[in-house]
């Protein structure tokens, strides 16, 4: 398996650690999104992915885009060990949360919707910030409230195993420290990364450990 990413990119970051949990070897090929290389932008990539995003997963002459399909993708072809419950009330209760984070938070502070604000609609980045961090706070303070009943042991998102949402939480921390938000009132999520980011597989997923850091 190939797998195209960008060390900072929050959905390749996921797709990284549910390759690590699955212990599935796979090649990174580092697409860089910065401007003025813009990687994903050339004809050589849209031809590819027409969407122009990271991460995308290359299975044998088949190509997967979007991170969360990868995700389903290596849940349903390589089932253990599962990064969704067995009960279907259960299983649903992860999506939800990991839903929040992929489809409620990431999608408003994406590079490109900050980029956007930018230019060309002109916002200073004190404006792009403070967009991000509303955005932030809205969504940790919901999962705040959420893991109060959800994590069986203050570890992770859900019961007491790696689920999916624990996947999408550690990218989304991440992303919040490195914009500087304020992530005091979230002890519940900071306690559950704290421990995510010291098992093997988001370590070795993490930013800072990719070759093209």
């Amino acid at each position: 398996m190939k797998l195209y990413t960008y060390f900072r990119s929050s959905a390749s970051y996921r797709a990284r650690i549910a390759l690590n949990l699955k212990g599935l070897d796979y090649q990174a090929l580092p697409v860089d999104l910065r401007a003025p290389v813009s990687a994903q932008r050339t004809g050589e990539y849209l031809a590819l992915n027409p969407e122009g995003l990271v991460p995308m997963l290359q299975v044998g002459g088949e190509l997967i885009r979007q991170s969360l399909a990868i995700i389903e993708y290596l849940e349903e072809a390589h089932p253990s060990p599962p990064l969704l419950p067995r009960a279907l009330l259960a299983r649903a209760q992860v999506r939800a949360l990991t839903y929040a984070i992929a489809c409620d938070i990431h999608p408003l502070n994406n590079l490109r919707v900050l980029n956007y604000l930018r230019a060309p609609l002109g916002h200073a980045d004190a404006d792009v910030n403070a967009w991000y961090a509303h955005w932030i706070a809205r969504g940790f303070t919901a999962l705040e409230q959420e893991v109060a009943h959800t994590s069986a042991d203050g570890r992770h998102m859900f019961g007491d195993t790696v689920t999916l949402a624990d996947v999408c939480i550690v990218p989304q921390m991440y992303n919040a420290r490195r914009q500087s938000c304020e992530l005091a009132p979230y002890p519940r999520l900071r306690a559950i990364c704290a421990h995510l980011e010291t098992l093997p597989a988001f370590v070795r997923a993490a930013p800072e450990a990719q070759p093209d850091a």
